[in-house]
């Protein structure tokens, strides 16, 4: 009786080990994001772990099914060996699951999510997944790996050790009882006896959305992402496929028509689209943001067309670059443009100027293959490109490409020379990404990453503004028309409210140029991304019927909305309300406003809508 309560009191040990280690690793990601731990009560931070135990649990149940089957072997085998089994099997799954740790935290910070396999998406480029990561911060997450990967193997070798020395081998009677702790293992598997088992929403506890993001198991979310992979069925069904379009139809119809039609004093302009890394409304002085940081965007937004509340549609360049070039929605938890299979037969902004007889071109300082990026832009009829591999590798940052100056040079040389017109330009900047390496001063220190953020865009800010001012000189400038956009919102500085709320993914765009018939004017038309191609093509009377989602941004009715994605989730704002909706826990995560209960509707018909057109599309 001894020898069959030895082992069980191993099992139990042995469970525990691994529930330890799991309020270890939440205890870690609330100290890793302190600022915004310390903003959450007391009682909060610990129901993280009140809330998170079921997962805990859950996952520790996966992790002991082997170990309990060889400790069942014991009654037959050599418990030493056993236990020699035991110990290196935990010690490859800790070196394991640490790595992890650090990876879901590092990367928590940038994605606003938990674990998932979006990492894989990166793995075919992992030096443009790490160009994120400053050296500095590889180093320290190496020695961190070490240094917890070796406590913890220690605590777990001691543990074992220590209790496998008091088991023997046994009898068949200890038989039964020892393949029930093994099926037991059901129970913290599926999170209890209920009907259907624990999913995140069951860790859900708060309206603070880093809250419950901590009380997620790290380990558990990917896991479960991993064998929840889409089987070609949408998750984002609300209603009838009739009444997702109707219900988006009847808002969008009423919103196409373009009240404005004097925009340009030209019907072919050359046109030049500026897309900004990571350009966040809330440095943009213009914008209500802090006054400082673009000076020049300030200065220059009184000389055009400035559109002050329009909203990035994703969070990632990824995503922001086919809601710019194809009218298309972000998808939750994928990107589009790393399926050449469907990008192919996307609406494209390039091929429809090209049709009306602009000569394209697109320039980066980077690598185009970042996100399938060359594809996707081969696919939308481009065939002139500058990239990275066109500028000398000490003109590089230690990262990304190019330093914004050196690229934006090289596209101003271009345009002083003879051009094809009219002409349409895209130039991407990359100096403003992570981890915001710049040749010369920082204009507000590099103590902080947010600081970073503010010098890199006050760099990249200059650029801009000697491109425009050098742009003003050449004879192309009066029949042109430079739009400058961002290509995604950031989550820095950091902003009051949810980190998902709409302040993260207002953007600026602006439009300059001697094309304009009006300048010096603020358009507050509530639009987005999505609208730009279907607005320009109108503007320039070419074929926009394929923009599906798109609207005309120079609409001015009250009802005018921009509607944006994040991972597993989307917020839907109009000047009369907002609705930020989870579908992990099916809750609305903010609203207001007399429309907020419309936009919920609106919100989840485009969300079901856009998915469903991105599966059908082969």
């Amino acid at each position: 009786m001894k020898t069959l309560k030895n082992k069980l009191l191993f099992n139990l040990s042995y469970f525990s080990l691994w529930i330890g280690y799991f309020i270890f690793a939440r205890l870690f990601f609330l100290l890793f994001y302190y600022e915004k731990t310390q903003n959450l009560p007391l009682s909060t931070s610990l129901k993280t772990f009140l809330y998170g135990a079921r997962l805990d649990a859950s996952f520790s149940g996966y992790l002991c099914i082997l170990p309990f089957l060889l400790i069942l072997f014991s009654l037959f085998s050599n418990p030493k060996k056993i236990g020699t089994i035991i110990k290196w099997y935990s010690y490859i799954v800790l070196i394991l699951l640490t790595l992890l740790l650090i990876i879901d935290a590092s990367l928590y910070a940038s994605w606003g999510i938990r674990l998932d396999t979006t990492l894989f998406t990166y793995l075919n480029t992992p030096e443009v997944m790490l160009a994120s990561v400053a050296v500095s911060q590889m180093i320290f997450g190496l020695l961190f790996w070490i240094v917890v990967s070796f406590v913890f193997i220690k605590i777990f070798k001691k543990t074992i050790e220590r209790n496998i020395k008091k088991i023997n081998t046994g009898d068949w009677k200890q038989l039964p009882v020892l393949i029930f702790t093994v099926l037991f293992l059901l129970i913290p598997i599926r999170g209890g006896l209920q009907t259907i088992p624990v999913n995140q929403s069951n860790v859900y506890f708060s309206s603070e959305m880093f809250a419950n993001h901590a009380a997620l198991n790290f380990i558990w979310n990917f896991s479960n992402a991993l064998t929840h992979t889409s089987d070609g069925s949408n998750p984002y069904v609300n209603f009838t496929q009739d009444a997702a379009e109707a219900i988006i139809n009847k808002n969008r119809n009423s919103l196409l028509k373009n009240d404005e039609k004097t925009i340009l004093n030209t019907k072919k302009p050359n046109v030049i689209l500026i897309i900004w890394e990571s350009l966040t409304a809330k440095i943009v002085g213009t914008l209500g943001g802090e006054p400082g940081v673009t000076e020049n965007l300030n200065r220059l937004s009184k000389e055009g067309l400035l559109f002050t509340n329009f909203y990035a549609n994703g969070d990632r360049t990824d995503k922001g670059i086919p809601a710019i070039l194809s009218g298309y929605y972000p998808q939750p938890s994928t990107s589009i443009m790393k399926m050449p299979n469907k990008t192919r037969s996307l609406p494209m902004l390039p091929q429809k100027m090209i049709d009306l007889g602009y000569a394209t071109s697109f320039y980066h300082g980077g690598d185009l293959n970042f996100g399938n990026m060359n594809t996707y832009l081969r696919n939308a009829g481009i065939t002139n490109f500058v990239d990275g591999s066109d500028f000398d590798k000490k003109d590089w940052n230690s990262k990304w490409g190019a330093h914004d100056h050196i690229f934006m040079k090289r596209f101003s040389d271009d345009l002083a020379k003879k051009q094809k017109t009219p002409f349409f330009k895209i130039a991407l900047t990359l100096t403003s990404h992570e981890p915001y390496e710049l040749l010369g001063n920082y204009k507000f220190g590099k103590d902080t990453e947010e600081n970073k953020f503010r010098s890199a865009h006050a760099y990249t800010d200059k650029v801009i503004g000697d491109f425009i001012k050098n742009a003003k000189k050449q004879s192309w400038y009066k029949n042109t028309l430079i739009i400058i956009i961002a290509d995604h919102g950031h989550r820095s500085p950091a902003h009051t409210g949810a980190f998902n709320s709409p302040k993260k993914f207002k953007i600026p765009m602006l439009w300059l140029g001697g094309a304009l018939n009006k300048t010096g004017i603020e358009i507050d038309h509530i639009s987005s991304q999505v609208d730009l191609s279907y607005t320009l093509l109108d503007l320039l009377e070419g074929d926009n019927s394929e923009f599906k989602f798109s609207k005309n941004i120079f609409n001015s009715s009250e009802d005018q909305y921009a509607h944006y994605i994040f991972n597993k989730g989307f917020g839907t704002i109009s000047k009369k309300g907002l609705f930020l909706f989870d579908y992990v826990s099916k809750k609305s995560i903010k609203k207001y406003g007399k429309t907020a209960h419309k936009l919920d509707s609106l919100g989840k018909a485009i969300t079901q809508n856009s998915y469903q057109d991105f599966l059908d599309r082969k």
